[in-house]
């Protein structure tokens, strides 16, 4: 293990008991949900919003006029996974819901223009320490990484009880 990744996760006793390598990638990404979650509670006291909030916000938006199961596929989330942030987006006026006018059944998603302000500000947010990361980063171990947390994602979902296979049934578990 590089003495940087030591001082990331500080555990400076690896060095002298080597984890096996399933476990080192481990380490790094528990570092990462920590260091997620810290900021996302920072964010909230500098920015008045969380790490999921914001990135809510970023992708409706890059993308106006976005319906709540589209924003749930492109975040790769259950839409009900949502839905308790889309209210508090919409509690704090920085987010609106209107009709589909095609289709009265559907809502779609814009940011207001509170919410536009905060979606602009770019200081103190999880996107920024992720930018600041990157830089600097080949384009092709960008990618290399990307492919290796997909899998990692992809596999995740597979193991899990009760998750939904792609037609939407259950892969595990009984049926309801």
């Amino acid at each position: 293990m590089k003495s940087f990744e030591l001082k990331v996760i500080g555990l400076e006793t690896a060095m002298a008991s080597p984890l096996p390598d399933v476990l080192r990638f481990m380490q790094l990404l528990w570092a990462i949900v920590h260091g997620l979650q810290k900021a996302s509670k920072r964010m909230t006291r500098q920015v008045g919003v969380t790490g999921p909030q914001r990135l809510v916000l970023r992708v409706v938006g890059l993308f106006p006029d976005l319906s709540p199961g589209g924003l749930a596929a492109i975040l790769h989330v259950h839409p009900s996974t949502l839905t308790g942030v889309l209210q508090r987006l919409e509690r704090q006026g920085l987010l609106s819901r209107r009709g589909d006018p095609r289709d009265g059944r559907r809502a779609l998603l814009h940011l207001t223009l509170r919410g536009a302000r905060t979606n602009a500000r770019r200081v103190g947010t999880v996107e920024a320490a992720v930018g600041k990361a990157l830089a600097g980063v080949r384009d092709s171990d960008r990618a290399a990484t990307r492919r290796v947390l997909a899998r990692l994602a992809d596999q995740l979902e597979r193991s899990t009880p009760g998750a939904r296979g792609p037609k939407g049934g259950r892969r595990h578990g009984r049926n309801r």
